[in-house]
């Protein structure tokens, strides 16, 4: 079992940063992949970000160059760093850490979401 706790979202004005954090505690492979999700009013969750254990990434074309997630791997921690925030960010976030054994199925654990809202 995985336990994911999120940290860091509010309220700021369009231009601003804030910076999300997620700890993860528990049964925790190697193998594994740490991302932020979002989630807006009447939308589905989209992927924000994600990171590999080895430190590989990927991005949401919507945020490129806005946004950059980064890990670190001792303490089982994601960061999301949120420069330059759009109204068109304001959604609730989701850690999110997928982790698996070599030749075992994959397992998918979610935080309970961040609010983040962007003003005008």
């Amino acid at each position: 079992q995985v336990q994911l706790v999120e940290s860091g979202g509010g309220l700021v004005q369009a231009g601003g940063s804030l910076t999300l954090s997620c700890a993860a505690s528990g049964s925790i492979f190697s193998i594994n992949t740490m991302g932020w999700y979002r989630q807006a009013l009447g939308k589905q969750r989209e992927l924000v970000g994600a990171i590999l254990s080895g430190g590989s990434t990927a991005y949401a074309d919507s945020i490129k160059g806005r946004f950059t997630i980064s890990r670190d791997n001792a303490k089982n921690t994601v960061i999301l760093q949120m420069n330059n925030l759009e109204p068109e960010d304001t959604a609730v976030y989701y850690c999110n850490l997928k982790t698996k054994r070599a030749g075992e199925p994959l397992y998918d654990y979610w935080g309970q979401g961040t609010q983040v809202t962007v003003s005008s």
